[in-house]
């Protein structure tokens, strides 16, 4: 009888089952070393996903503020050019006009042509103090935002020299305004005690701009508020449209000359401008009825008739515009202070076009 051989298996060896004589050999210990200069330690990243311990309920529901109105970078187009060029061509012809114009009086009488030269030269002389006068403005403007570009910078180094050249800068920008003096000499009263940068710039913020911040909120509240009655009252919508109109470029001149800016017929043309094209590019423009329902709740927006809610939205609009224009208009960024939102308006406007509606159906 043949008995079969069993197959070679494989069976696992546990660690515990190892006997207790077994030995290991110790590894050696390893020398201690030091890294050079030049290298650098990775440090470990927070978790994008994990939520901060210190963050409260209100950070983590506060909506994403609004983007931020910047003025439009100035490049040379050829556009321009052909402007420029063209000018050029009709300012030439406009003086030989001019030249045969005076001769042919001066063939007439003597006393004629010198009157039309005596003319001419006054004309000359004021049109020549308004393209002056709208250089200036242009160039403060930009003196504007080369300062918000500066202060951004001198927020970023520890050393004052920036931080010194900002803030001389603004009271300049600043003495123009004769209620901002009182400010300003208290200001210099503990200037020279600060010896850091960034909280330089944040004093200057604090103590020359909020004062000024306020007084921008009133004039957006009043313009917003009378958008809103005039809309509502209006019997045209084409009367609505143009008054909404004139009261956002009369809105963006007194802002900017609330700060300082003082711009004349060109530089409202560009504020303006980069004011429409910053609300167009964020989408801020297309405020309706489902924007009215989410800020002032359905309840409320649906008790207000139709006029009243136009009124609303009108006004909503207005208060954008404004808070676009504080944006360009301000000669320091928002960084001490807190920035306005439409939510601050949204209030205002509803509480009055309630107690409008309240009194028409009584």
């Amino acid at each position: 009888m043949t008995t079969r051989k069993r197959p070679p298996k494989a069976v696992p060896i546990d660690q515990d089952d190892t006997p207790e004589t077994a030995t290991t050999v110790p590894k050696a210990p390893r020398k201690p070393a030091f890294f050079a200069a030049s290298e650098t330690i990775t440090e470990d990243t927070a978790d994008p996903f994990t939520p901060d311990d210190d963050a409260t309920d209100a950070d983590m529901l506060e909506e994403p503020a609004s983007d931020v109105a910047k003025p439009r970078r100035r490049h040379l187009s050829l556009s321009k050019i052909a402007a420029a060029a063209f000018g050029l061509v009709f300012s030439i012809a406009i003086a030989l006009w001019l030249d045969g114009l005076i001769q042919s009086f001066f063939a007439r009488a003597a006393w004629l042509g010198w009157l039309t030269t005596a003319l001419v030269a006054v004309g000359v002389v004021s049109l020549a103090a308004i393209v002056i006068r709208e250089i200036g403005a242009l160039i403060r403007l930009d003196d504007v935002q080369s300062l918000r570009e500066l202060a951004a910078e001198a927020v970023q180094e520890k050393k004052p020299a920036k931080a010194r050249t900002v803030v001389s800068r603004l009271r300049a920008l600043l003495s123009t305004r004769p209620e901002t003096a009182r400010d300003r000499a208290r200001f210099a009263d503990y200037e020279d005690e600060i010896i850091d940068g960034p909280h330089l710039v944040d004093l200057a913020e604090t103590e020359l701009l909020v004062p000024l911040d306020r007084q921008a909120r009133s004039l957006i509240m009043g313009a917003s508020k009378r958008v809103s009655v005039v809309t509502a009252i209006s019997p045209r919508a084409l009367i609505g449209i143009g008054y909404v109109l004139f009261e956002a470029v009369r809105l963006v001149r007194r802002l900017s000359f609330l700060y300082g800016g003082r711009p004349g017929t060109l530089g409202m043309m560009r504020l303006t401008r980069d004011v429409v094209s910053h609300l167009a590019v964020t989408g801020s423009l297309a405020v309706g009825d489902g924007v009215v329902h989410q800020l002032v709740g359905e309840g409320l927006a649906n008790r207000l008739s139709v006029k009243l809610g136009e009124g609303v939205v009108n006004g909503l609009m207005t208060a954008r515009i404004g808070i676009a224009a504080m944006d360009l208009c301000r000669p320091l960024p928002f960084r001490a202070a807190k920035r306005p939102g439409i939510g601050e308006f949204v209030n205002d406007l509803t509480r009055q076009a309630a107690g409008a509606d309240k009194t028409i159906k009584g």
